[in-house]
């Protein structure tokens, strides 16, 4: 990308916030630690979806792990990303495109002397990825379904993360932990009137609550959401395909 290009930031409740995208192309313009944070940020986020795609496609799950750690060295390595172009679309178009090639290549195979000279880019816990591969998939799908999949749940616990850090922060946490089942529907969720007596607040108390914090979750979700394409007006798209993903 050239150096003069804009980095990529989205426009969500009239605030600017940090892209994916942004992240991905500042660290490879720069060698810098906070680059390098940024990106390492969104493979921490986003090993689960690649794991997962890994051992769809029929590798072990040790080689899936060493498959997913050598590819974020990859990418931490390797200046491919400073080419990275927001304009071309959506942030896990660009991730998946990249992990198939560079499992097409076999650069593990290629560089297999030099991987024990990486250090490990995220902590990949394989027994959360492998209760992941199946969960919820009635069928066999495709390695590509699973990876949105993962992707759609990867996101929606970053939306969730967040929701749980402002209501702790601002001393409403044992709020969230009471009305946090309700907003995912859980069989085990108390009814608004238990929540109350609980909490010592009215039931229309607890139902006002609710409905802040489901109208918070929808901010959050459309901001996350839009860290991952490169224009505003692919937010509404990409939330379609989100939702869609828990549908097949």
């Amino acid at each position: 990308m050239p150096d003069d290009a804009p980095e990529a930031f989205s426009h969500v409740g009239g605030q600017f916030t940090t892209t994916h995208w942004s992240a991905v192309v500042r660290a490879g313009r720069e060698d810098s630690s906070a680059a390098r944070d940024a990106l390492s940020e969104l493979c921490r986020l986003y090993w689960c979806p690649l794991y997962t795609f890994a051992r769809r496609q029929g590798h072990a799950r040790p080689e899936a792990e060493d498959l997913t750690q050598d590819f974020f060295a990859y990418l931490m390595d390797r200046g491919f990303i400073a080419a990275a172009d927001p304009q071309k679309g959506r942030f896990r178009s660009f991730l998946l495109t990249a992990f198939k090639r560079f499992l097409a290549n076999e650069w593990h195979r290629q560089h297999a002397q030099k991987r024990g000279g990486f250090v490990d880019m995220v902590s990949i816990d394989a027994e959360l990825g492998e209760s992941r591969l199946n969960a919820g998939l009635t069928l066999p799908a495709a390695a590509d379904s699973v990876f949105d999949r993962q992707w759609a749940i990867a996101l929606l616990g970053q939306v969730m993360n967040r929701l749980k850090f402002e209501y702790t922060e601002s001393g409403r946490g044992q709020l969230f932990e009471h009305l946090e089942a309700c907003l995912t529907h859980d069989e085990s969720a108390l009814v608004y009137s238990e929540i109350g007596v609980r909490l010592g607040l009215s039931e229309a108390a607890v139902k006002m609550a609710m409905q802040r914090l489901r109208a918070r979750y929808r901010v959050i979700l459309r901001e996350e959401i839009a860290k991952t394409v490169a224009s505003p007006s692919d937010v509404e798209a990409e939330l379609s395909d989100l939702f869609r993903t828990f549908q097949q």
